[in-house]
């Protein structure tokens, strides 16, 4: 989801290569859990949540987004908690999180922040923001489903502790979304505009990501995410860097859907990670609806 995308563009610090056999390790439990939960799921198509205004639409565990909308009035919230591994003694945990309500047929106001625990240091609170998802166009001959976000993040996080980056940031993110038989695709490009010197954070960064998934089997599904932050410039510019995401996922309900998977870096300075979460329609806030 978008809020992971900026969550991982501001914690890069202090990341390090891990060795081959943990990432071994949580290949292989990761295996069995999902063959476990194929074994005990029933082998029944996903509910019918074609209509319902209740159904989630999850933008996470990705760092893309999609192009949709939740229904006007309707809440839906996204948490998990991710582990970021930068070397055996440098761990690190962050809680992104999403609220996500329906203002329009074709529009969703995100109010997006987290928790976060850097390596030797408490928990605390991260930069908070607020941006606008809205959905220009429907299956487009080349756009497909084609949406622009942008956003704004205030500097709430702590500084010093390293829970925020003590900016302000402008982003604009473009999304497309195409359905490739059974295996949906999101296509996102993004630019961040910063405030201040770029000493604490490059002023300006982008991102792009190219993100698929499907079903297996009932209501287990997977999703496979390629993503990178292109180099940045400045006092605090980094290196470019380039990632891989993937797990299974699980619609427990038409209004409730798990997710767990891990993070490989292929380039630069992304730590392996963790991640496990989900996303709840909480509901009709307000307005009517069928």
């Amino acid at each position: 989801m978008a809020i992971a995308a900026w969550c991982r563009a501001d914690r890069r610090t202090e990341r390090r290569a891990v060795r081959k056999p943990w990432v071994t390790a949580v290949v292989l439990v990761l295996a069995a859990a999902f063959i476990a939960a194929r074994t005990c799921r029933a082998q029944s198509a996903p509910p019918d949540t074609a209509n319902n205004p209740r159904a989630v639409q999850p933008e996470r565990p990705t760092v893309a987004t999609h192009a949709g909308t939740v229904a006007p009035g309707i809440l839906e919230i996204e948490t998990g908690v991710e582990r970021d591994r930068f070397a055996p003694s440098v761990i690190g945990i962050v809680t992104p999180t999403v609220f996500k309500f329906g203002i329009a047929s074709h529009a969703q106001l995100s109010v997006f922040g987290s928790l976060a625990r850097p390596s030797g240091s408490d928990l605390g609170l991260g930069d908070v923001g607020v941006g606008v998802k809205w959905r220009v166009v429907d299956d487009a001959p080349l756009l497909g489903d084609f949406a622009i976000l942008p956003a704004l993040k205030a500097p709430t996080g702590s500084l010093d502790k390293g829970t925020g980056t003590g900016t302000t940031d402008v982003s604009l993110l473009l999304i497309s979304s195409h359905m490739l038989g059974n295996v949906a695709m999101d296509l996102n490009v993004g630019y961040t505009r910063r405030s201040g010197d770029g000493s604490n954070a490059p002023r300006d960064a982008t991102l792009w990501t190219a993100s698929f998934g499907g079903p297996v089997a009932g209501a287990i599904g997977w999703v496979v995410e390629c993503y990178g932050y292109p180099a940045t410039s400045g006092p605090a510019g980094q290196a470019s860097i380039v990632a891989l995401l993937a797990g299974p996922t699980d619609l427990v309900r038409p209004w409730l859907a798990l997710d767990a998977g891990l993070i490989v870096p292929l380039r630069g300075a992304q730590p392996h990670a963790l991640y496990a979460g989900g996303v709840y329609n909480v509901g009709r806030l307000w307005g009517s609806g069928r």
